[in-house]
């Protein structure tokens, strides 16, 4: 546990507890305490409501403070991770619902997974490939544990997971019969489609998938293998998850942050989601450093701030500026009126929130204008 008190402001972290926002130390990454609670009740009360189980992608914000609060105001019965360093980390941190959501092959790292038991979490991983099956056995035997497994069903990502009930049930059958495992269900999660724009294409993908996985539990059943949890969804489709008969855990993982390419999704009434089902919580706070161009002012947080994979930035609750290009240390903000000035504030929306917060060292959460709560990012860096 890090001591805050040993830490100084603008060498170690970014703010201190009580702080103005306006003294918080930049670039570094916000959160809207408010903003963020409310998302997160939202998301609960919706998969109380539906029967539905949460587990959040831990992936998203790497924080295990946030994952507590998901939990705790959410309702939320684990994580998934990517990586074997990052369920690590949730499971150290007292998360005891692990999913690794990803296969895992390495010897090195299938003993690590199969030691993570040990801290008392629930641990599960993905498999695809009946020869990953002897490897994990192996490794739980060997350190006395038991480790479950998902099969993995390509609904239509084109990344890791079988595309045939048969392949499912004979991986389930080998699991089932392996020592040390416990099939435990189907991972279906379909990514491809998550930040497509309009509903009814993101439906007609999930509808194809639905069929996919109905069909494969069918199988599953018809060889007395009824699959505990079929698990998937994200925050652009958990609605068809959640209302397919077939699902019965969830997996989103951007909803409590939100992001500019998640935010332009439209939903059913052709609304934008960050405009009536989620609020932004996450924010790149930004000051601006120059302002020798008349109509352009500099901000510091450039490209070593933030990932643009999906997107430059957007200048939160103002349409009078706009963030238009970045190098390693440097925004570009287009000021045609110049209205900024020297160490103005902006809050920024990240284009893709994931990769973004993998490169920031802490979460400084304000609420009323004032720095409430200082949590690390916890698996930051854990890519292994």
């Amino acid at each position: 546990m890090t001591n805050l008190a040993e830490l100084e402001v603008g060498f170690d972290i970014p703010a201190a507890i009580g702080m103005d926002e306006s003294e918080i130390q930049t670039p570094c990454l916000i959160l809207d305490l408010d903003a963020l609670e409310r998302n997160i009740v939202k998301m609960g009360d919706y998969a109380r409501a539906h029967g539905m189980r949460h587990r959040v992608h831990g992936k998203m914000h790497k924080s295990v403070d946030v994952a507590m609060l998901q939990e705790r105001l959410g309702g939320a019965v684990g994580v998934c991770c990517q990586k074997v360093s990052e369920a690590e980390v949730f499971a150290r941190g007292g998360i005891k619902d692990v999913l690794v959501s990803n296969q895992v092959r390495d010897p090195l790292k299938i003993d690590r997974l199969a030691r993570i038991p040990l801290t008392g979490a629930r641990t599960i991983v993905c498999v695809d490939d009946i020869d990953n099956v002897a490897d994990l056995s192996a490794a739980a035997q060997k350190n006395g544990t038991q480790l479950e497994c998902f099969v993995e069903i390509d609904c239509g990502a084109g990344r890791c997971g079988v595309t045939t009930t048969q392949d499912v049930v004979r991986i389930a059958q080998a699991i089932d019969a392996a020592p040390g495992l416990k099939f435990a269900g189907i991972q279906a999660y379909q990514g491809a489609m998550q930040h497509m724009d309009a509903y009814a294409d993101r439906k007609a993908k999930l509808d194809i998938a639905i069929a996919q996985v109905r069909d494969a539990v069918e199988g599953l059943k018809a060889a007395s293998l009824d699959p505990e949890l079929v698990s998937g969804g994200g925050t652009g489709s958990y609605y068809f998850e959640s209302n397919s008969g077939v699902y019965n855990e969830l997996q989103c993982g951007s909803y409590a942050f939100m992001d500019a390419d998640y935010g332009r999704i439209l939903d059913e009434n052709g609304q934008r989601i960050d405009q009536g089902e989620w609020e932004n919580a996450l924010f790149i706070l930004t000051s601006v450093m120059s302002h020798a161009k008349a109509d352009k002012a500099i901000c510091d947080a450039g490209l070593k701030a933030q990932s643009v994979d999906s997107g430059l930035p957007v200048v939160f609750g103002r349409d009078d500026v706009k963030y238009i290009k970045c190098s390693d240390e440097h925004g570009v903000i287009e000021d045609p009126h110049g209205v900024l000035k020297i160490n103005d504030r902006l809050r920024l929306v990240p284009g893709h929130c994931d990769p973004t917060c993998n490169v920031h060292d802490w979460y400084v959460g304000v609420r009323g204008g004032k720095v409430e709560a200082l949590w690390p990012v916890s698996a930051r860096g854990k890519a292994y």
